[in-house]
């Protein structure tokens, strides 16, 4: 992803909110801006680049 493995490890580990799209610290269980609990892991760059 980057170019320091430092940040790509802060940026992946977030969660995101899947009703508004915020990011969010792992490990939490409500969202910060809505308060939903319907979370996901942030997608991992698995995708192959030409």
């Amino acid at each position: 992803m980057g170019k320091f493995p430092l940040a790509d490890q802060v940026l992946t580990s977030m969660v995101i909110c899947r009703k508004c799209k915020a990011r969010n610290k792992a490990g939490i269980e409500k969202c910060r801006k809505c308060g939903s609990a319907y979370l996901r892991p942030k997608r991992k760059d698995k995708r192959v680049k030409k």
